[in-house]
């Protein structure tokens, strides 16, 4: 789901950007001590998901995790996968640096979106099946997301990327339902082991 280098326009690369460091300075705001090394594995994971591409017509489609990360980092996960997007596009050509505040905005605003509504039907707690259910969409919400961001700046081009545009879209339809059992087994598994990960807010609470 990668926009490759040379494509957008100089006013789509300057206004994608503009919001992308927007993000970055929000997400480094609020990253605290204990997100660093969970920001470093994030950006980890969603770096080697993106190597296993399946090719479909007229484009390849991958998991993406940004949902994981929307949830676990909050607005950190803009930073975490900028850093993830700018060695896919260094080491593998993936995407390109003047589409990187595009393809940033495109991955990162989607998982931030599912964090912030999402989170805190987890750390409400309740039966298994209701937080499997949260995780499932807490995955496939931000694929479809993005999805539809990258084909929304492909169509904002013009008609050369219109069908491209439809292409990735569709494209990543059935990558939202395996990201999202992907991502309900890690949140199942992440209650488990690290609670605290989605319970962070009322454990600060109840300590005050």
């Amino acid at each position: 789901m990668h926009i490759p280098t040379g494509v957008l326009s100089g006013q789509i690369v300057v206004a994608t950007s503009a919001l992308a460091a927007g993000g970055v300075a929000l997400g480094l705001r609020n990253i605290t001590e204990e997100k660093v090394p969970r920001a470093g594995l994030l950006a980890a994971m969603f770096f080697v998901a993106s190597l296993a591409h399946v090719p479909l017509p007229g484009c390849s489609a991958h998991l993406l995790l940004n949902g994981l990360a929307g949830l676990a980092l909050g607005w950190a996960a803009f930073p975490a996968l900028l850093v993830g997007l700018l060695l896919q596009a260094l080491l593998f050509g993936f995407g390109g640096l003047d589409s990187l505040g595009a393809n940033t905005v495109n991955m990162a605003f989607p998982a931030v979106l599912t964090g912030l509504f999402i989170r805190d039907i987890i750390a409400a707690g309740g039966s298994g099946r209701k937080i499997f259910f949260a995780g499932f969409f807490a995955g496939a919400l931000p694929v479809l997301l993005a999805g539809l961001f990258t084909a929304t700046t492909l169509y904002c081009i013009g008609d050369p990327f219109l069908v491209t545009a439809g292409a990735i879209f569709l494209a990543h339809i059935p990558v939202m339902f395996a990201e999202g059992i992907v991502t309900a087994f890690a949140v199942k598994f992440i209650i488990q082991t690290k609670p605290e990960i989605f319970y962070q807010r009322e454990l600060q609470t109840n300590e005050t």
